[in-house]
C-alpha cells in the first residue's frame, strides 16, 4: 500500500518514464489483475510475442543440440571403446554433476547471458571432436579417444549453461501475466523437439552417418551461439520490473 514511496524509489533507480510503467504493473498485481485468465493468442500479442519466442528458441535448440541423444544413446559410444555400460552411466554423471556445480557458482558471477554463449559454443567444439572421432581418415584407438572424450565434454558443457540457464531466465523474462502459460508453451516446444530428435535419431544416424550427423548438432550449437548473443538480454542483478521494460515497448 505504500504506492508513492514506492514510485519514489523507482524514480530515483529507473528514470521518470519507466518508474510510472513499473508501477503501472505493479498496481496491477495488487488488484489481482494478472490473475485473470490469458488467451493462448496473448502470448502471440506483440507486447509478448519477443520473449515467448526467445523462450521457445532456446528451449528448441537446446534439445536440437543432441544433448538427449547423447544421454539415451551414450552407453553405445562407451561400449564400442570397452567401456561397460555402467561405468559409462557413473563417467556421464558426474560429467552432468561436475557443470551443474560449477554453473550454481559461476550463474550469478558471470551472468546468464555468459554461460548460456560459452555453453553452447563449448557444445559445438565438443560435437566437431565427435564428429571429427567419427572420420574413417583416424586410427581406431585415436577415434574412441576422441568419441568419449568430446562426449564427455558435450555433457559437461552442457551443464555449464545450456541446460540450467533457460528454466531459471525464462520466469525471468516473462511478465507475471503470461508466466504460467508461456513457460507451458515453451515446455511443450521442449518436448516436442525432444521426441523428435530421439525418434530420429537412430534412422538418420543409418542414413547420414555418424560424421554428418554430429556436424549437423554441431550446427545448431553454433545458430545457438548466434541466437543468444543477437537475442537474449543479461538478467543478472536486474529487478523483474527493469527485465520487463528492456524487453517489452511501454504503452
Amino acid at each position: 500500500g505504500r504506492t508513492a514511496e514506492a514510485e519514489v524509489e523507482f524514480e530515483r533507480l529507473l528514470g521518470v518514464s519507466e518508474a510510472k510503467f513499473a508501477i503501472s504493473q505493479l498496481s496491477k498485481v495488487d488488484r489481482g489483475d494478472d490473475t485473470d485468465t490469458v488467451k493462448f493468442s496473448e502470448l502471440l500479442h506483440c507486447h509478448h510475442s519477443k520473449v515467448v519466442f526467445i523462450g521457445s528458441t532456446l528451449f528448441a535448440l537446446q534439445q536440437l543440440s543432441g544433448i538427449n541423444v547423447v544421454f539415451y544413446f551414450s552407453s553405445t559410444v562407451f561400449k564400442s571403446a570397452g567401456v561397460p555400460s555402467d561405468v559409462a552411466n557413473v563417467c556421464i554423471g558426474f560429467a552432468n554433476l561436475t557443470g551443474s556445480i560449477i554453473s550454481t557458482v559461476l550463474m550469478d558471477k558471470l551472468g546468464r547471458k555468459v554461460l548460456l554463449f560459452w555453453s553452447f559454443f563449448g557444445m559445438a567444439i565438443s560435437m566437431i571432436i565427435q564428429a571429427t572421432g567419427a572420420s574413417s581418415l583416424l586410427l581406431n584407438t585415436g577415434a574412441l579417444y576422441l568419441s568419449v572424450g568430446g562426449m564427455l565434454m558435450f555433457v559437461f558443457t552442457f551443464a555449464l549453461g545450456a541446460g540450467p540457464v533457460p528454466g531459471l531466465l525464462l520466469t525471468e523474462i516473462f511478465p507475471s501475466r503470461i508466466r504460467a502459460k508461456a513457460m507451458a508453451f515453451c515446455m511443450s516446444v521442449h518436448w516436442v523437439c525432444n521426441f523428435l530428435v530421439g525418434l530420429l535419431f537412430l534412422r538418420l544416424l543409418e542414413k547420414l552417418g555418424p560424421q554428418l550427423l554430429y556436424s549437423m548438432f554441431a550446427t545448431f550449437c553454433m545458430m545457438a551461439v548466434i541466437f543468444v548473443k543477437r537475442n537474449v538480454v543479461e538478467t543478472k542483478g536486474k529487478s523483474l520490473q527493469e527485465i520487463e521494460i528492456a524487453l517489452l515497448p511501454q504503452d
